[in-house]
């Protein structure tokens, strides 16, 4: 199937693999409040990195939106002629107001943003398996499969980076999704149902949305977790299943869909893990893929708190740190024939793709 080059482009070796655009942030007239979605999280996690003089604008890549057909790579034709309904959004967004506005405020306030996210992820892909790692500040949108979207995730990114990496990048043909959310993903899930190419590690908690019984007989390996979970028990269970799951297969890419919902006190979460537990966590997964030297996409997926985006930073920050996300390490820990190139590339470059 034709899709275009561009979120394919290969961007300057200066860039730190964090992909970020301003056009992640959802804003309009106060209804985004109506969610117990942060809709600005996604910039404050960027501010925050600013403010630690980890990176600078000018050394992120900047993420683009996915075009249709780009989405067609996954999605139906038919999936996406509905979310031209504004009701259709609404239901997905859980903003039910959102059904009231005429379906181009839709688009350009709540599915733009979303399509860029997206976009971000399948760019995020490529950049792992040429550098080592990357995150998308955005995406993990992990509720919405090929014909269905729902629990705010309107398109199918961790699905569409799969893909776009099977179909588009040479020596890539395995894959395990590591979903720590606190929801099931049964939209990569219902994706891959069939699909011996992918290997599924999903931890949830076990009384909450989705509770997608048919969906579950995707996953390899299923933690599931009971109300108000801590530290300890998960942090075992999250280094075990971890461990266990590459260890059964080494794939070419890991995806991390790294939601923050399971934070104590998150309304729809259910689990009671602190932020220490939380940048534990993502340690824990980094410490594996980069001990194997496995290229990992990170997505950022659920987190329903204002303090979520503090703690996404810190974990950041804490990757780098320990150095398990480095931008010279990252490319020279990558075993890519590009590497080599990318050390000797002129460190002068800017990293704002220009969308001439």
């Amino acid at each position: 199937r034709p899709h275009r080059t561009e979120l394919y482009e290969d961007p300057p070796s200066a860039c730190w693999p964090i992909v970020y655009s301003p056009d992640y942030n959802i804003t309009f007239m106060g209804l985004e409040k109506l969610h117990p979605f942060d809709a600005g999280k996604w910039g404050k996690v960027i501010n925050f990195l600013k403010e630690e003089k980890l990176i600078a604008d000018d050394l992120i890549v900047q993420a683009r939106e996915a075009a249709d057909e780009d989405l067609l790579v996954v999605h139906t034709r038919r999936y996406l002629n509905k979310l031209k309904w504004s009701f259709v959004v609404a239901t997905i967004t859980e903003i039910p107001p959102v059904a009231f506005l005429p379906n181009f405020i839709v688009q350009r306030r709540v599915l733009k943003p979303l399509r860029t996210q997206t976009g971000g992820t399948i760019m995020a892909g490529k950049l792992a398996v040429d550098r080592g790692w990357a995150i998308n500040v955005g995406g993990g949108f992990h509720h919405c499969s090929s014909d269905k979207g729902g629990g705010f995730c309107a398109y199918a990114d961790i699905t569409l980076a799969i893909k776009f990496l099977f179909e588009r990048v040479q020596g890539v043909s395995k894959a395990t999704i590591i979903d720590l959310d606190a929801h099931q993903g049964n939209g990569h899930e219902r994706d891959f149902m069939d699909d011996h190419r992918v290997y599924i590690l999903d931890a949830y908690n076990r009384y909450i949305y989705p509770g997608d019984g048919f969906a579950k007989r995707a996953i390899k390996r299923k933690v599931e977790l009971e109300w108000g979970t801590e530290d300890t028990e998960y942090l075992q269970k999250v280094h075990t299943h971890v461990e266990g799951a590459l260890n059964e297969l080494k794939p070419d890419i890991i995806v991390y869909n790294a939601g923050t919902d399971v934070l104590d006190g998150d309304p729809l979460g259910g689990l009671a893990i602190s932020p220490q537990g939380i940048v534990k966590r993502d340690e824990v997964v980094f410490r594996a893929a980069r001990s194997r030297r496995i290229p990992i996409l990170m997505v950022t997926s659920g987190g329903y708190q204002k303090r979520t985006a503090r703690i996404i930073a810190d974990s950041i920050l804490n990757l780098h740190s320990l150095g398990l996300i480095n931008k010279e390490l990252a490319i020279s820990g990558a075993e890519n024939p590009k590497v080599e190139q990318m050390i000797r590339d002129s460190a002068k470059d800017l990293c704002n793709l220009s969308l001439q």
